[in-house]
């Protein structure tokens, strides 16, 4: 139709829009977030995975020998592994991020929890449903019972079963297995006490390392470690005044077999004293057994070889009777170190050499000097010899493992550089009057580590509370019985009884059965009637 104008339908209506959370409302759901049983099972396998460096690459508190060595052979990557802290995992900041964060989720979602099973634990069973047969187990008898007798002996049997129960006016509440929970609490508290542990250890402990060549000894105090790494809070003026030498190191090894040469027994004979004035004791220290004096426990960590030397410099006098530690660089005890003399004259000397435990006849031109075995049955050590400055007095701290070349200049022989393989007793005379070196035998050191940690015991009641938790969990089912009586045909009670397992199970059916058999023990079922009894023995 001519000038007709045709309308638009009316636009749907919007639909409304969540308001938007705020600054307090992001804090409640960020909270939730941290603090769900999700989050914390997550952060839980983020610290597993974080501690798997800490096994796979060498630690600085443990055993710096394996770190300096490390970084010795791999100096870029070791670089890289001091900047993200790989040395020393479990003093890094990104693990102490997650630890946090994992304290702070178990503590937000253990303390509602536990707080809720309380509240559950004291509440009473709830009422009997009205229809009982409903119910996933049920079951129902007559008794020659009066309705009160009846019920006070399904009461009665139920209690002895040890369920909770309600009496109520015809009706028993019943219910059990409050401690399934209970296990699984006990659990997550558990991992909460583990974490605390960790702390109390990380706050009040301290680690130390030392190395001690036989016939060394070594007393407790910061000056006498190699490494020292105190907790947070810990006083080192507190440290446990004993003093402990090394009398004789004992190790075996395999002779034969496709094993040889795998090790068998270590064993450090040691003495110490435990305190001023104390005796001297005797103790024989291996791998898991350590020396515990006054809470502070020293462990055996590692073994190598120190081989002796006399030095003697240009003017003919000793200037070096001492044994040298040298570092294991195969299972074999191949091992490389340096000897360095500052006090020769007329010039500084340095050694750089490499011990064979077991040396072999001859050496393969493609490995190069290798061990045959781990034990000294044959020992030799290669040394080459340098002069000039040791550089020991520029302020820059060195390794005493490693020989700064920079001011060094290598002995020569006849325009070769002067390398000699030298055995117990034989000695290599430096070239120009310089002096000379005897290999005098060689002596077994150890590598110690001296730890405190006051977090232990609350480690180990923490790993016998969750291995405790777990079998609550996994071994207690959460169930809920019902029992009604009430008046029947003539003088009978009807005797009605039902239940339901909180969570699926499969022996809650064989359960139900027997508390059954117990319930109609104690209120018997009825015998049929006389005429009923009779016309059966006609029938029959």
């Amino acid at each position: 139709m001519a000038g007709t104008t045709t309308q638009a339908p009316p636009a749907p209506p919007e639909e409304p829009r969540p308001a938007p959370l705020g600054p307090v409302g992001m804090l409640r759901w960020s909270w939730r977030q941290l603090t769900s049983m999700r989050t914390a099972l997550f952060l839980l396998f983020m610290l597993a995975l974080a501690a798997i460096p800490g096994s796979l690459v060498p630690q600085r508190p443990v055993n710096p020998l394996k770190v300096a060595d490390f970084a010795r052979t791999h100096p870029t990557l070791a670089a890289w592994y001091d900047k993200l802290s790989l040395f020393d995992v479990f003093s890094a900041p990104w693990f102490a991020a997650i630890y946090l964060l994992l304290l702070t989720s178990l503590v937000g979602c253990v303390v509602p929890r536990a707080r809720r099973h309380v509240s559950a634990m004291r509440a009473r069973p709830p009422a009997a449903p009205r229809n009982l047969g409903r119910l996933p187990a049920a079951t129902r008898w007559e008794t020659d019972l009066p309705p009160d007798e009846a019920l006070a002996a399904t009461h009665g049997a139920l209690r002895a079963r040890r369920f909770r129960t309600v009496l109520g006016e015809a009706t028993v509440s019943a219910e059990k297995g409050h401690l399934k929970e209970t296990g699984n609490l006990l659990f997550h508290m558990a991992m909460l006490g583990f974490l605390l542990a960790v702390a109390l250890g990380s706050f009040f402990g301290f680690k130390g390392t030392v190395l001690l060549v036989r016939g060394h000894g070594f007393a407790n105090t910061v000056s006498q470690y190699d490494d020292f790494t105190p907790g947070r809070l810990y006083d080192a003026s507190r440290l446990a005044p004993f003093v402990l030498t090394l009398d004789q190191f004992d190790a075996t090894y395999q002779r034969s077999g496709q094993q040889r040469g795998a090790a068998r027994s270590f064993d450090a004979h040691v003495t110490f004293q435990p305190g001023p004035g104390a005796g001297s004791r005797r103790y024989d220290l291996r791998v898991n057994h350590p020396l515990d004096v006054s809470g502070t426990k020293v462990f055996l960590t590692g073994h190598g070889y120190a081989p002796r030397f006399t030095v003697r410099d240009g003017t003919g006098h000793v200037v070096l009777r001492d044994a040298v530690p040298f570092l294991p660089q195969d299972g074999h005890f191949t091992s490389s170190g340096v000897v360095k003399v500052p006090d020769a004259r007329p010039s500084q000397l340095g050694f750089q050499g490499l011990f064979l435990p077991t040396a072999p006849p001859f050496v393969d031109p493609r490995t190069g000097p290798r061990s045959l075995f781990p034990a000294a049955d044959n020992p030799q050590v290669l040394l080459t010899g340098y002069r000039g400055d040791l550089g020991l007095d520029s302020g820059i701290p060195q390794s005493v493992y490693s020989l700064d070349t920079t001011h060094l200049h290598q002995f020569r022989k006849d325009g070769q550089p002067l390398r000699k393989a030298l055995t117990p007793g034989q000695t290599m005379r430096l070239p120009h009057g310089a002096g000379s070196i005897t290999f005098d035998g060689v002596s077994p050191w150890v590598n110690l580590q001296v730890r405190r940690n006051p977090g232990n015991p609350v480690a180990l009641g923490s790993a016998v509370a969750a291995v405790l938790g777990i079998i609550a969990t996994l071994g207690i089912r959460r169930r809920r019985v019902w029992v009604r009586v009430s008046p029947g045909d003539g003088r009978r009670t009807v005797v009605e009884f039902g239940g339901l397992a909180r969570s699926e199970s499969a022996g809650f059916a064989e359960e139900f059965a027997e508390l059954s058999t117990d319930l109609r023990g104690a209120a018997p079922e009825a015998r049929p009637p006389a005429s009923h009894q009779t016309a059966v023995s006609e029938e029959e």
